[in-house]
């Protein structure tokens, strides 16, 4: 037994060091030598990546919190027409990334752009372009990210909202308060944990943005360190880059954690809880809800489908020009590869964290998670970095073979790096359906003769099922959308729907850009929908 369970150590303890690996590998490099371009970045437009980086922060976090926690208020606490459709629709914003936003939004408002098309076809020639808006930098970035991320928020407060007592709204009412006064004083304080996890998701995801902020030239620290190593060729810097941003990043994931820690979510009970009932409204406020959430899914979802759908219909000699059935297995390899990786290794590490019971290769596995907070700039960057020196410092010591191909511009790298990236999903998603799980099944299991890994494969496997379905689902959903780890370390000539969209995009070909970027929307989608049934399961089903 002894053996046994040294086996399941050991191989726990090796998953969960080569994902640390890239969080490691960015503290050790901060104390390497840069060139010059650090005294330059310095001396120059250093202050300006910081400043623009809090800027974009604050901008995106306040309006992802009023469309959010809004539109989870409307569908959680009134009966409206239409309210059943909107609170799985309004999730649909996840299905458009901000980078495909920012592209639909430049192509509408510039200048003889789609707006411009609209109202010279319904009033004629005329000098529109004065009066239609322009949406450049950090307005057009604080927009698409906002609109692509606001589901964060409005998932986990909707699912907060579900399970507050009546007895909230009751003594709102005996205080005195007004609707609008229960909603922020009451409602929301009560669900501050779940919001600030919401925002803290938001946050991470924001500094973390590669493309759109590309895109719209704001320059962030995610595009210095983009910039740091293939303008510059300069990997050390671009590493002690990452690693002011990591360390800005894993103090918003502990404060994330601490607040998911400390929340106490309280479920009916015989005693207190007061089943919560859905307020009727009039119909001048209901029409005034439809039309609200009926805006939201519009300017987030609808608005940027509609811009690529309507460039793929003018212009469809990109759509015959690209190979896309290369680019849809292409994309969907990389997700079958990924997400198979993903569920075996992280499978092992639930279940060697199940049976060893170590404190150490719990708060290892802990720390290792912290990758999902980490932009995909920062993980490829510290990869290469890795993969570098050891290639110099082992391989060459020994006289191997060098093995940055192998790693670097390969498949296997991809994969190596969405595993680091993602692991957090599919390790969190697997650990909260282990805790469904009583220890008592597994020494039952163990009575009737079964081996540990019999026990594994018989018993934890089959229960599971439904949720290694839902983390392969959410896996490839990301993977899907993912585009600076796929731009940095694909293979000559490999390209995704995601990188395709870039490339034609940083070229200014938003046309031919429409194509990989309407079907991504679309396969995004369809994953979203099949999610939906585990992320929005109301308390009484």
């Amino acid at each position: 037994m002894l053996r046994n369970l040294n086996i399941w150590y050991i191989t726990s303890f090796l998953i969960s060091l080569v994902v640390a690996i890239p969080i490691l590998t960015v503290f050790t490099s901060f104390f390497d030598i840069t060139g010059n371009y650090v005294e330059i970045l310095k001396n120059t437009f250093l202050l300006e990546y910081i400043t623009n980086s809090i800027i974009l922060l604050f901008g995106v976090l306040t309006m992802t919190f009023i469309l959010g926690v809004g539109c989870a208020y409307m569908v959680s606490f009134y009966n409206f027409y239409g309210v059943n459709f909107f609170k799985w629709a309004l999730i649909l914003s996840f299905a458009v990334p901000p980078y495909i936003y920012a592209y639909s939004l430049t192509a509408f408002f510039e200048n003889y752009g789609t707006a411009f098309s609209i109202l010279t076809y319904l009033f004629g020639e005329g000098s529109y372009n004065q009066y239609i808006p322009k949406f450049d930098e950090m307005m057009g970035a604080i927009l698409s990210l906002s609109f692509s991320l606001f589901g964060y928020v409005y998932i986990l407060a909707r699912s907060s909202f579900l399970y507050q007592s009546q007895n909230l709204i009751d003594i709102g009412r005996n205080l005195g308060f007004s609707k609008i006064e229960t909603l922020f004083k009451v409602i929301i304080p009560s669900a501050r944990p779940a919001i600030i996890a919401g925002l803290s998701l938001v946050s991470m995801e924001t500094l973390s943005e590669f493309g759109a902020v590309d895109f719209f030239s704001v320059n962030t620290l995610t595009t210095a360190i983009y910039n740091s190593w293939i303008s510059f060729d300069d990997l050390v810097f671009a590493n002690q880059l990452s690693f002011y941003l990591l360390i800005f990043i894993l103090v918003v994931f502990l404060l994330e954690n601490y607040s998911r820690n400390n929340a106490k979510f309280h479920l009916p009970s015989r005693g207190g809880f007061k089943e919560k009932q859905k307020m009727f409204i009039n119909r001048k406020k209901s029409i005034l809800f439809f039309m609200a959430c009926s805006l939201v899914l519009f300017l987030s979802f609808i608005f940027p489908l509609s811009q690529m759908l309507y460039w793929t219909l003018k212009y469809p000699k990109h759509f015959f020009d690209l190979n896309i059935l290369n680019l849809f297995f292409n994309t969907i390899y990389l997700v079958i590869l990924s997400s198979i990786v993903l569920i075996v290794f992280s499978f092992i590490s639930n279940y060697g964290n199940r049976v060893t019971r170590s404190k150490f290769l719990s708060n290892l596995t802990t720390f290792s998670i912290s990758g999902y907070a980490i932009p995909g700039v920062i993980l490829a960057v510290a990869f290469i970095t890795f993969i570098s020196w050891f290639d110099e410092n082992i391989v060459k010591f020994y006289e191997f073979k060098s093995i940055k191909k192998i790693f670097i511009g390969s498949i296997l790298g991809l994969v190596i790096v969405y595993f680091v990236r993602f692991y957090s999903l599919a390790c969190n998603g697997l650990k909260s359906g282990y805790e469904k799980i009583n220890r008592s099944v597994d020494e039952s299991a163990y009575l009737i003769g079964y081996s540990k890994f019999k026990t594994f494969t018989k018993v934890h496997i089959p229960y599971l099922r439904n949720s290694v379905l839902f983390i392969i689902i959410l896996v490839s959903l990301e993977i899907i959308r993912e585009l600076p780890i796929t731009l940095i370390l694909r293979p000559f000539n490999y390209e995704t729907f995601a990188t395709t969209a870039y490339i034609f995009a940083s070229q200014d070909l938003l046309e031919a850009a429409a194509v990989p970027a309407l079907f991504l929307i679309t396969i995004a989608s369809i994953f979203i929908l099949l999610t939906s049934k585990y992320i929005l399961r109301d308390k009484s089903e």
